[in-house]
């Protein structure tokens, strides 16, 4: 509230609509070249497409088949920026690639060669260019493995036809707390943001956008907020939004759906590497990814559907369960599915018809509409910050003013101090009773921030419970989501501040009384308010368990 009051009564230079990774990016960057900067989102922050990825920083291997050697230098440069400037986000992680005699498209191959001869060859060379594109800033060379090697890392593949592997290494991060370390660090430097505010309308001048009407979704009041510039940075809806201005969109938005299967990395036999499933019937490639106790698997590349529930169908459930038993020698069926999850991809569409979505461009283009009205569409996770650079230059060049690039060597919050940091909040939480793998939790989710927490757990030892059994999520985190993360109802924490809907068995719905209890105690809701919000969240949650058919 004191956020949306502050945006109606000042000016500002620059509003984001969108609180997703790339919003989140563009506030960042646009307040730390020293604009003033207001952001709203319609629902929750990262509520969509950035909190249903994969959650992996990765230069993309699968596009260089398709020669986008661009983007996939682009996204490794990025990828190293990340791991410098997010280093408790966002860490290394191997990726064990079999291949099997037999495979004639390996990671997307758009070519094969007569009997598979010589394609390891070629994904060996592909792999030098993965690695040499990176450069000073590559995670370590991939290596060649042996058949033995590979099923020492990855034993629970299929042995029939194993040839041989290679190891090669990304980067992993929580999607949804890269999110709000990227929000938190912008409003350090002065940026006003609000979530729960869903603009509805454009105020112009002389044809010009130059604000948005906003309906404030908790008091259900609007309110005006002037800014010199409007930055459209809603993904998927980039269209709608545009929509508004009166004029012809300038974004053309295919959206992709991408569907992840959740498992126990025990299920799936998974250490701490991931697995990449080198072919699929439509020259896709999956990922097994390990994910805290669990693992992530997908993801599918399909048309669109309702943009703001996305839903996981039979068939999509079917697809994924058909290569993973391909290519495991463990029998897993629905039953042993603990979620999933779906999101949409906010992919350039084409200017040629029945293109498929697996081939479009995962490329971004800064877009400028003649009322003024900027947009930004495409992209990936990994690439926010360029995105959102090369947004920001845009603007830069209209007020004629040379771009500077301060996110490249920026920080993020959490990030100060670290590794070091680590080590001192290790010591104080084994002091605190707290488990290793909760404190090594609290540092991977909050960094240097995690000390807060711990300050806050020393204050009242029972916020040093977990929340569920087999998580590592503790009732501190419900706290500090409610009075520094902007968390305003039960799926906020539960979805998105934690992932718990992802990673526990009942999605939350066995602790969703006790986690409002606290949020009431702490927002001081009524009975009434606590009540609503409890059964909303059970009603969103069976609504997607009875869609998807998945039982608890």
């Amino acid at each position: 509230m004191h956020n949306l009051a502050r945006m109606e009564s000042e000016r500002f230079d620059v509003l984001v609509i969108g609180g997703g990774v790339t919003g989140a990016g563009v506030a960042l960057d646009a307040v730390a070249r020293g604009y003033k900067v207001a952001l709203v989102e319609k629902i929750d922050f990262a509520s969509g497409t950035s909190s249903k990825s994969t959650k992996l920083v990765h230069g993309g291997i699968r596009y260089l088949p398709n020669f986008d050697f661009g983007l996939v230098h682009e996204a490794l440069v990025e990828r190293g920026l990340l791991l410098q400037n997010a280093p408790f986000l966002v860490e290394p992680v191997g990726f064990v690639l079999p291949i099997y005699e037999g495979d004639r498209h390996p990671v997307g191959m758009p070519f094969t060669t007569p009997g598979g001869i010589g394609l390891g060859f070629l994904l060996d060379v592909g792999l030098w260019m993965y690695d040499l594109m990176a450069g000073r800033r590559n995670v370590k060379r991939h290596r060649r493995l042996s058949r033995k090697r590979v099923l020492e890392l990855a034993p629970a593949l299929v042995t029939d036809r194993l040839k041989e592997g290679f190891m090669y290494y990304d980067g992993q991060t929580n999607d949804v707390r890269l999110t709000m370390a990227l929000l938190r660090t912008a409003a350090t430097y002065g940026a006003a943001i609000a979530n729960y505010a869903e603009v509805t309308s454009f105020v112009s001048e002389d044809g010009k956008v130059c604000g948005a009407k906003v309906c404030d979704h908790i008091s259900e009041q609007e309110l005006t907020i002037h800014a010199r510039y409007v930055v459209n940075a809603t993904g998927i809806f980039s269209e709608m939004v545009e929509a508004l201005t009166g004029a012809a969109p300038q974004a053309k938005i295919e959206p992709s759906k991408g569907v992840h299967l959740v498992f126990s990395r025990e299920t799936l036999k998974l250490g701490k590497h991931a697995i990449v499933l080198p072919e699929t019937d439509d020259k896709r490639i999956l990922f097994i990814v390990p994910w805290e106790s669990r693992a992530v698997f997908g993801t599918t590349d399909t048309g669109t559907g309702d943009l703001d529930h996305p839903t996981v169908s039979h068939n999509d459930i079917a697809y994924l369960l058909e290569h993973l038993n391909r290519y495991l020698s463990v029998n897993v069926t629905e039953a042993d599915i603990i979620s999933t999850y779906a999101g949409y991809r906010p992919l350039v569409k084409p200017n040629s018809a029945g293109q498929s979505t697996a081939r479009l461009s995962r490329s971004h283009s800064v877009l400028q509409s003649p009322t003024g009205l900027v947009t930004i569409v495409g992209g990936k996770l990994t690439t926010y910050r360029r995105m959102a650079q090369d947004t920001l230059d845009v603007l830069s060049k209209r007020d004629g003013v040379k771009p500077v690039h301060p996110t490249e060597n920026l920080p993020l919050q959490g990030s100060a101090g670290w590794p070091n940091q680590q080590k001192v909040l290790a010591k104080r939480g084994i002091k605190l009773g707290l488990s290793g793998e909760a404190v090594e939790h609290l540092g991977k989710s909050y960094g240097r921030e995690a000390s807060t927490l711990l300050d806050m757990i020393e204050a009242d030892s029972a916020l040093a419970q977990r929340l569920i059994s087999d998580l590592p999520y503790l009732r501190v985190e419900v706290i500090y989501a409610c009075r520094n993360e902007m968390a305003l109802t039960p799926y906020d924490i539960l979805g998105r501040r934690t992932s718990i809907t992802l990673e526990d068995r009942q999605r939350g719905l066995g602790i969703v009384d006790d986690v409002a209890l606290l949020m009431a105690q702490e927002l001081g809701w009524s009975d009434e308010h606590k009540q609503k919000l409890t059964a909303n969240y059970r009603m969103v949650i069976e609504q997607q368990m009875a869609a998807e058919a998945v039982g608890v």
